[in-house]
């Protein structure tokens, strides 16, 4: 019976994961696929003044957009689990502390870190308190990732200056966003225009077969009759 218990529930959790996106490389791709992903960005830049494409870069960086990721175990002698670095997890790779401290201030104690609409508010509202403290540019995808990893204090005092790594890693996250907002110029209207029928229809925001809209009058009429 023990069994069949953890069985469910293994089977529920994975029925309630959002699988990855097939193009996480390409914006257009990823809200065509997930729609409510590109509200809930935009939602993020009306709130906070955070453009959509430096959110999802920041994204694509913490966890290829899996909405269940943590950092990597270390193991010993190949079988033995260790800890993880951290207790990072989810989209955003929020910490525990950190996503305390976000719930507790915005009063969204339902948030969750591996639900997406969580996971870019909580990105948005960070890079707003960033902004707030040091000036940086709402699209500047550069330094936010460095305030966004050593915190707005470590990057006023000059932490990352030595570590390489993450300065390589921070301009990586500059050119997805500059490649995101390329992308979405061409796309936007096109998502935009679409908002009706993919909120009755589905992601791809296609009527069903057999129903035509009249352009004039904006009516919904069934071609069978």
């Amino acid at each position: 019976m023990r069994r069949l218990l953890v069985l469910a529930s293994v089977l529920w959790l994975a029925a309630c994961s959002t699988p990855q996106p097939r193009n996480i490389n390409d914006v257009c791709h990823i809200y065509d696929e997930y729609y409510d992903w590109y509200n809930a960005s935009k939602a993020v830049k009306d709130r906070y003044g955070i453009p959509e494409a430096v959110t999802m870069a920041f994204i694509h960086q913490e966890s290829k957009f899996i909405d269940d990721s943590r950092p990597p175990r270390k193991w010993y002698l190949w079988i033995i689990p260790g800890p993880r670095p951290s207790s990072a997890y989810g989209y955003a790779q929020a910490l525990d502390s950190t996503w305390e401290e976000y719930q507790r201030l915005t009063g969204n104690w339902s948030a969750d870190r591996d639900e997406f609409e969580d996971a870019v508010d909580f990105v948005g509202w960070y890079n707003a308190r960033t902004i707030r403290r040091t000036g940086i540019a709402p699209h500047d995808a550069y330094r936010l990732y460095l305030a966004y990893h050593e915190g707005a204090g470590g990057y006023l005092r000059g932490t990352y200056k030595n570590k390489d790594w993450l300065l390589r890693v921070a301009k990586k996250v500059q050119r997805r966003a500059n490649a995101y907002q390329r992308q979405l110029a061409s796309c936007r209207e096109e998502l935009d225009d679409g908002w009706f029928w993919r909120s009755l229809f589905g992601q791809q925001g296609q009527p069903p077969v057999g129903y035509l809209l009249l352009p004039s009058s904006a009516k919904i009429i069934s071609s069978s009759g």
